[in-house]
């Protein structure tokens, strides 16, 4: 059940709290998870983007992880069963018992699961295509600080299908004008960081990618769409469910930032024809 956060009763003889005190205890709420499906095997939310899915030692000063708050949303133990990024938002499936877990995981590993994104990247793209390009393994400074670093590149092959392009007149580099492509992403294999990688290797970074974008289109879109995030949404998983043994397919919304950035790119046409994002 979800947890109602109250104001606690007025007390006008308590010292009036300062700013920074109220900022602090802003930060104290859990960020909102909605939960998009869920029987007594399988759990499925919508992770907001900037949310952790599990304690990390690299994020010591994080107090909120998907996997904790779906935990007391749902009143039991859950097992993550995939990966999700940090900075990516959408649908984030738990088991709720080790062996439907395993389960999961294999699906997963034999690559049986269809995963679909959407991203806003840079640039106009026109046609459909399939990018196999393998990926060297990316080492983290502190996790991996021991791990080999000659490690052969591993196969990573995405399908990307162009749903949208806009060009609006402002510059965000060298051109007086600035060109965005809202595009569909099909992960065959699931390499770290690779549709982010993907995408930059195809010259259309993801906006607002830090790591492997375009740093001048970053600040253009965060002062421009008013909005600090990586442009990359999970929007749905299809899957065969560990114990009844039948095709799933959980789909998210969109987060409300999307729709106001779809405005100021001018694509009415998604209001008209929803199903364009499916």
């Amino acid at each position: 059940m979800n947890e109602t956060y109250l104001p606690h009763d007025v007390d006008n003889s308590a010292e009036p709290l300062d700013s920074d005190t109220l900022c602090e205890a802003e930060q104290e709420l859990p960020p909102h998870l909605e939960i998009l499906f869920e029987d007594e095997h399988i759990v499925a939310i919508h992770k907001p983007a900037g949310l952790l899915v599990h304690r990390s030692y690299l994020a010591r000063k994080e107090r909120f992880f998907a996997m904790q708050l779906t935990r007391d949303l749902v009143g039991c133990h859950v097992f993550p069963v995939h990966r999700l990024d940090r900075p990516t938002s959408g649908v984030l499936l738990f088991a709720k018992s080790s062996e439907s877990a395993r389960i999961l995981c294999e699906q997963f590993e034999q690559h049986t699961v269809t995963k679909q994104y959407l991203a806003l990247v840079r640039g106009n793209m026109h046609e459909a295509g399939e990018l196999d390009y393998a990926l060297k393994v990316e080492l983290d400074d502190v996790a991996d600080k021991f791990a080999a670093t000659d490690k052969p590149a591993q196969d990573a092959v995405t399908l990307y299908q162009p749903l949208l392009n806009s060009e609006i007149p402002y510059s965000s580099g060298r051109y007086p004008t600035s060109r965005f492509g809202l595009i569909k992403l099909t992960p065959k294999t699931g390499r770290k960081h690779q549709l982010r990688r993907h995408m930059a290797h195809l010259r259309h970074p993801i906006i607002g990618d830090t790591t492997h974008g375009d740093g001048k289109q970053n600040k253009f879109g965060r002062e421009y769409f008013g909005v600090n995030r990586l442009w990359l949404i999970a929007k749905s998983l299809t899957f065969i469910h560990p114990v009844t043994k039948k095709s799933m397919h959980i789909e998210t919304e969109i987060e409300p930032e999307w729709l106001t950035v779809f405005d100021l790119l001018g694509w009415d046409e998604i209001d008209s024809e929803p199903a364009i994002l499916i």
